[in-house]
C-alpha cells in the first residue's frame, strides 16, 4: 500500500500587532515615569507603617543621614529659580546667571547660605562631590543659626502648595530628628498641613475657618499635629461637625 506523503507548509505569524503593543507600551512608560534625583548622600530610611504616600509633585524633601546634616531638594526647576532668586536678594550674594542656572540644575543642596555662591561656581562634578564629602555641614538647623527655616518659608512663599517630604536615616539621632521637625512647628508648617488636608477633604473655606479658629483660640495649639502630617486627634474628619454640629 502506498504512503501518503504530507506537504510541509511554512507557518507565518504576523508580528506587526504585537510590535504596535510594544510601542505603545514603551511610549506610556517614558511618558509617566518619574526621574529620582541623584540623592547627595545615602539614606537607608527606616521601615514605615504609615499609609500617607509621598506626592509625586510640589514636593521639598529634607534629607538627614546618619551624621544628622540636612540637604534639601524640590522637585520643579521653576521653584528652585524663585526660591534662589529670594536667597539672592535677601542676602545680597550677587549671583550670576551660571550661578542661578547651577542651582536650578542640582539634585540637591546643603551648604550655609554664606558657601552658596562658591559652592555654585564649582563644575558639577565638584559639587556632588563636595557635598558627599565629610567636611560637609549640611544646611544649618540650630538655635543660633537656623538656614533652614529660611529655606522651607522661602519655598512656601514661592509655591503655597508644596508638600513637605522628610526623609532620614534608621541611625539617625531622635535629636536631630526633633529639631528639624521643632523648627517646623515654629513656622507653623504643621498647621498648614492640617490646613491642606481640611480643603482637599471639606473646601477651601472650611480650611480657612480652621486657621481664624485657632488664631481666636476656638482651637488650641494642642489640637494640632506634633508631628508634620499628623494630627493629634486622628479624627480630622469629624472637624466640619465641630463648627457646624450635626
Amino acid at each position: 500500500m502506498g504512503r501518503f506523503t504530507i506537504k510541509k507548509r511554512d507557518t507565518f505569524i504576523d508580528m506587526t500587532p504585537m510590535s504596535d503593543v510594544m510601542v505603545l507600551l514603551l511610549t506610556f512608560f517614558m511618558l509617566t515615569a518619574t526621574f529620582v534625583k541623584k540623592e547627595p548622600v545615602e539614606v537607608n530610611a527606616p521601615g514605615s507603617v504609615s499609609s500617607i504616600n509621598v506626592p509625586d509633585n510640589n514636593v521639598i524633601t529634607i534629607l538627614i543621614d546618619k551624621q544628622g546634616r540636612v540637604f534639601m531638594t524640590l522637585d520643579k526647576k521653576g521653584d528652585l529659580y524663585g526660591v534662589i532668586d529670594e536667597i539672592n536678594a535677601r542676602f545680597n550674594l550677587n549671583l550670576s546667571q551660571e550661578q542661578r542656572s547651577a542651582f536650578a540644575g542640582a539634585s540637591s543642596f546643603g551648604v550655609p547660605i554664606s558657601q552658596l555662591k562658591s559652592w555654585l561656581s564649582m563644575e558639577p562634578a565638584q559639587r556632588e562631590a563636595y557635598l558627599s564629602s565629610a567636611d560637609i555641614k549640611g544646611v544649618p538647623c540650630d538655635s543660633t543659626n537656623n538656614e533652614f527655616k529660611v529655606w522651607i518659608e522661602t519655598a512656601k512663599e514661592i509655591n503655597p502648595d508644596l508638600k513637605i517630604s522628610i526623609k532620614s536615616d534608621e541611625t539617625t539621632s531622635y535629636k536631630v530628628i526633633k529639631n528639624v521637625m521643632n523648627s517646623l512647628q515654629d513656622i507653623k508648617q504643621n498647621r498648614y498641613i492640617m490646613k491642606d488636608k481640611i480643603k482637599a477633604l471639606y473646601g477651601r473655606s472650611l480650611a480657612g475657618q480652621y486657621i481664624k479658629d485657632l488664631e481666636s483660640h476656638v482651637l488650641y495649639k494642642h489640637d494640632e499635629s506634633g508631628t508634620p502630617g499628623y494630627p493629634y486627634c486622628v479624627a480630622i474628619t469629624m472637624y466640619p461637625f465641630l463648627v457646624d454640629g450635626l
